[in-house]
């Protein structure tokens, strides 16, 4: 049987015997050095060098979920709740580091999370960051539902994740729901000024929509595109 040549990530913390979620905080921190043998591979000598017993001890505790994470930062901060989604936008913003090689499974250090708790703003920040679904986004912004999935099909605004969302207890009853920052959902009418935002809020059930001829136009300028 030919030797591995080269490992990834998963493949490197199995061979020196170390948890992944070590391995990979280890990489953060800098006590595994970058990748040499490709963007996202070490080499066999990089990885016969590496300190085993170091990279454990980086990680000395268990790492936490960002169930647990969000309930750490609601306490620090004094807030009735932080949700999952904002989470993983401060992990997305590199608040935060996702430990985990699975990405349903998030797993994060509770020491950095400790250290996330004292940026200054953090609530603010949070606030911003807050989910909301089309039905949420609309009524925030006033508008009518079908208002708002017009401002998604001129790409005005999009979602930062879609969140499974089940109906009864069976899977087959499951969809996928676009979820929105409270932040992006605000900017809005500061950001397109265009819209006749006074006459969205007030147009009565059942009117055609003043989106609607804004998103056949590029419908119309897309299909005279050439090739």
């Amino acid at each position: 049987m030919a030797r591995r040549t080269a490992y990834d990530q998963s493949q490197a913390a199995g061979r020196l015997r170390v948890p992944i979620t070590a391995f990979r905080w280890a990489r953060h921190t800098g006590r595994v050095p970058a990748p040499d043998a490709s963007s996202s591979q070490w080499s066999r000598a990089a990885v016969e060098a590496m300190d085993a017993d170091a990279i454990r001890a980086s990680l000395p505790y268990e790492p936490i979920s960002a169930a647990a994470a969000a309930d750490r930062i609601a306490r620090a901060l004094g807030t009735p709740v932080v949700s999952t989604f904002a989470v993983r936008r401060l992990i997305a913003y590199g608040l935060l580091t996702d430990l985990s090689a699975n990405p349903e499974a998030v797993r994060i250090n509770p020491d950095q999370v400790t250290a996330v708790c004292g940026i200054e703003g953090l609530a603010r920040r949070l606030a911003d960051e807050a989910p909301l679904g089309p039905d949420q986004a609309a009524a925030r912004l006033g508008v009518r539902r079908v208002d708002f999935d017009y401002m998604r099909d001129l790409l005005w605004v999009r979602p930062t994740e879609r969140r499974e969302v089940r109906f009864g207890t069976s899977r087959a009853g499951a969809v996928m729901v676009p979820m929105f920052t409270t932040a992006s959902v605000d900017a809005l009418p500061g950001a397109h000024p265009e819209a006749d935002w006074d006459q969205l809020r007030n147009i009565g059930k059942g009117r055609r929509s003043p989106l609607a001829a804004l998103v056949k136009a590029k419908q119309l300028a897309q299909e005279a595109a050439p090739a």
